[in-house]
């Protein structure tokens, strides 16, 4: 037998179990929903992340794409021996060392007051050591002349007479065509695109084919001395052009004392005045390799 009691405590159980499901699904619902905003919080971020670092990635790429250029026979500078030729120009000149010696009373001091550019041509042979460093040998003509000036301090400015002129200064050239044998290493540097700077130097030896007596002034016909400069390799689609600029300097005393070819004894004072005199020379050629 059902009493109203029992009824009525049936329905509590009933409303109390239903609330207890309502507020249960009503807090998943919640927690899920909330979860679902940082959800979507975080994916945005991470897209929006993506998408900036991606578009820095095409700029840096899209810079280094301008950036780089095609090389020009990449494979060049590996080749075990390659020949080529250079032209260009030169200055030569002579370091004078005066001994300031009177001869009949005079006393006459050397220089040499300007240099004179000469044409160089020559041929090119190169033997690959290692990504860095190259052997190269390099026989070269070198056509120019030298201008000496003598000049006699004490009587500048002095006027002489037609009975007894007076000579305070006295000029002349000598003319030296140079046969070089240069031996020298290579060092170049990183290649960058299509250049790729370096350093050279070495040694030289050197035969005047120019000498001609009876000049006052004559040079001995062989020399010897070290040299070094810089220059670039330009890589172009068929060959390379390398401006090269080189300085040259003589070991060996190139003044030639026993004058006795010389004639007119007025001429024997101006060699006597000087004690010593060493090359040197400026070259700048441009080589086809």
């Amino acid at each position: 037998m059902i009493t109203i009691s029992s009824c009525k405590n049936r329905v509590f159980f009933e409303l109390k179990k239903n609330s207890s499901f309502f507020f249960t699904n009503k807090c998943s619902f919640a927690i899920s929903r909330t979860l679902s905003r940082y959800k979507f919080k975080i994916t945005k971020r991470i897209e929006t992340s993506t998408i900036y670092y991606m578009c820095v990635l095409s700029v840096c790429n899209c810079r280094n794409g301008a950036e780089r250029k095609v090389k020009n026979q990449p494979y060049a500078d590996l080749k075990w021996f390659h020949l080529g030729f250079h032209v260009g120009l030169h200055a030569q000149d002579l370091i004078l060392t005066n001994t300031g010696v009177a001869t009949n009373g005079e006393t006459w001091y050397a220089e040499i007051p300007s240099y004179s550019p000469g044409f160089s041509v020559g041929v090119i042979g190169d033997m690959y050591l290692n990504p860095y460093f190259n052997l190269r040998f390099t026989p070269t003509i070198h056509f120019g002349d030298k201008k000496f000036v003598f000049r006699r301090p004490e009587m500048e400015g002095v006027e002489g007479t037609d009975e007894n002129p007076v000579v305070s200064m006295y000029s002349t050239s000598v003319r030296s065509n140079y046969l070089t044998f240069p031996l020298d290493v290579k060092y170049s540097a990183f290649r960058v695109n299509n250049y790729r700077p370096y350093l050279i130097g070495g040694i030289y030896g050197a035969f005047d084919l120019g000498r001609k007596k009876g000049n006052p002034i004559l040079l001995k016909g062989t020399d010897f001395g070290v040299e070094f400069g810089i220059g670039c390799d330009i890589y172009l689609p068929f060959f390379k052009l390398c401006p090269e600029l080189k300085f040259s300097f003589g070991l060996v005393d190139l003044l030639e004392k026993d004058r006795s070819d010389l004639t007119d004894p007025e001429l024997i004072k101006y060699p006597n005045s000087l004690s010593k005199a060493t090359s040197r020379m400026v070259t700048l050629t441009f080589n086809f390799e």
